[in-house]
């Protein structure tokens, strides 16, 4: 067994998320000791209270999206000398209580190298909306990598970080989600889920589904053109 509070740090990215921030900061801090705050240029005091809280702030002087924070953060936990990082969202849909689950599951299955969190064991908690978006984008990835990937949108993950830093990944938005999966997984990297509680609290999305879905969609052509149109069974 990983000494986890050694070779892991938390890495999360937030905008505006001064609502949340203290008390999810505070959770974590009893699995994780060092938590790794990206601040993408939010308006609010998200970069305050999370340090208020003890957290490791990093701050974006310009709004740079989701996928650019993330980065910031997973350079920041391998400088800092981290083997893995824990990416939780920070707008509370991710319970700190899980975060033992990915652990566990990473001590008995040591050769995978990205756990990805499944809030398909409970969809009806999931908004229909959200549930329909994330099942379309899942079977189109799951059909390109050969393999079943229930939830290939949750951010709420367990992470090797030098496996990361050897890949090429761009994605600078929403649509980092879908990259980092597809890259494990072309990489022969095993990519393994982890059932997650599922929490939606009326908490304002960041995402717009327009402009979002827009720059998914782009993702996924430029994804098929690398994989090849037959590519079913070439990643995993």
């Amino acid at each position: 067994m990983l000494n986890w509070a050694a070779e892991c740090a938390a890495v999360i990215p937030c905008l505006d998320e001064a609502d949340y921030i203290s008390g999810l900061v505070t959770e974590v801090k009893c699995y994780l000791p060092e938590i790794i705050v990206v601040d993408d240029a939010s308006k609010d005091r998200t970069a305050v209270l999370a340090r208020e809280k003890g957290a490791r702030v990093l701050s974006h002087k310009h709004h740079r999206g989701k996928g650019a924070a993330l980065d910031t953060g997973w350079q920041e936990a391998m400088r800092l000398g981290f083997k893995w990082a824990l990416n939780l969202d920070g707008d509370g849909q991710h319970s700190p209580v899980d975060i033992t689950r990915f652990l566990d599951s990473a001590d008995k299955a040591p050769d995978v190298r990205l756990w990805v969190g499944n809030r398909f064991s409970q969809p009806r908690l999931i908004p229909p909306l959200r549930r329909a978006v994330n099942v379309y984008m899942s079977r189109r990835i799951s059909t390109l990598a050969g393999v079943e990937l229930p939830d290939t949108q949750c951010g709420f993950r367990l992470m090797h970080l030098q496996s990361w830093a050897a890949l090429t990944c761009d994605a600078q938005y929403y649509e980092i989600e879908s990259d980092i999966i597809v890259r494990f997984l072309a990489a022969g990297c095993q990519v393994r889920f982890v059932p997650i509680q599922v929490i939606y609290a009326g908490e304002r999305s960041k995402i717009r589904p327009l402009r979002d879905a827009i720059r998914w969609l782009r993702w996924w052509r430029r994804t098929r053109r690398r994989v090849g149109e037959d590519g079913r069974g070439r990643l995993a």
